[in-house]
């Protein structure tokens, strides 16, 4: 995977984490860039500015000490509200602008945004040249294959999107009605990149190292996005970059540094919200982590009844020593057989 530009930006590799609501907020992101994420998207804020005086909207925004460069993913169904959005997010710090027309999800369909967009060609055609004529860094788009599976016009979409000033492109591979089911398709994303001279990165079931390089081959994509597989797991940046350049397999992270990392990033979290949103949001994070591990669903179950910051980390230090001694216990087994 050789470098990818974005506009004046060369990326250190073509691997992006995927923007997900209520996911990719500053700790995750930054976290996910320490891990070998090449670019991080903010999350989804919406282009109605009215809406912007939530704290919900007020922490999206928050972009200080955010490695560069920095992109922030943008929502709406109306392109002059999308322009005046865009503008007021460089202000703050934006240098590149992402447009969602991606995103499935039935409150934002149902506004006319998101991969709603992709049933009117000319809407998308307006709102994309509003935006590229509305601020001086890049801006991207994400879009998915189509509307639906009889309705497959990304790649309409994406050359509408190479018209009228779009910088990079990201395509899932799946239609709006498929939501996050069944399995991603590449051959679209294949006939996009094919079609199309600006960069084109894949996105939909990147789960693996193996996934990754074999979603690259298929559609000759410049890089990939990443999204659900890092829940949890935001070390995958690396072991894919890894096996990508060397074409060999990074050892799994020991519990030590899936220790650290979680209570940095549970310290992270409490930080940036708070105590009471911090605990709130910290426990789907912890659940993520600790998902493939024995014993996680019970120790779920009392960990989502804690109500302070101290006692989670307490928590799952208890956990993992829980986890050490009886690997201890199962390796002085072997040695005794």
């Amino acid at each position: 995977m050789s470098a990818v530009r974005i506009g004046p930006y060369t990326l250190s590799n073509g691997l992006i984490l995927a923007p997900m609501a209520g996911v990719t907020d500053q700790p995750f992101r930054q976290l996910c860039r320490r891990l070998g994420a090449g670019l991080v998207v903010s999350e989804m804020v919406t282009a109605d500015m009215s809406l912007w005086n939530s704290r919900k909207s007020r922490l999206r925004m928050v972009h200080a000490g955010d490695p560069e460069p920095r992109s922030v993913q943008i929502a709406g169904g109306d392109a002059q509200m999308l322009a005046a959005a865009a503008r007021a997010n460089v202000e703050a710090g934006a240098q590149i602008i992402d447009i969602n027309m991606g995103c499935p999800a039935k409150k934002v369909c149902n506004k006319a945004a998101g991969s709603a967009l992709l049933r009117d060609e000319a809407l998308v055609a307006e709102i994309l040249e509003a935006v590229v004529a509305a601020v001086d860094v890049p801006v991207t788009l994400k879009i998915r294959t189509g509307w639906d599976r009889d309705n497959r016009n990304g790649l309409a979409v994406a050359r509408i999107a190479e018209q009228s000033g779009i910088t990079a492109l990201a395509v899932h591979g799946r239609t709006r009605a498929d939501l996050y089911t069944g399995e991603a398709e590449y051959d679209t994303i294949a006939s996009i990149k094919q079609a199309v001279s600006i960069p084109v990165f894949a996105n939909g079931d990147i789960t693996s190292p193996v996934k990754a390089a074999e979603v690259l081959r298929h559609t000759g994509a410049d890089g990939l996005l990443i999204g659900r597989a890092a829940q949890g797991r935001p070390w995958i940046f690396r072991e894919v970059e890894h096996y990508l350049r060397t074409g060999e397999f990074l050892p799994a992270p020991q519990l030590e540094e899936v220790e650290r990392i979680l209570l940095d990033h549970l310290a992270a979290l409490h930080e940036f919200y708070g105590d009471v949103m911090g605990v709130r949001i910290a426990r789907k994070h912890v659940g993520w982590y600790l998902a493939t591990l024995p014993g996680a669903k019970e120790f779920r179950a009392s960990f989502n009844c804690l109500d302070d910051t101290a006692a989670q980390c307490a928590n799952v230090r208890e956990f993992f020593r829980e986890r050490y001694e009886s690997l201890v216990a199962e390796d002085g087994e072997g040695v005794a057989a």
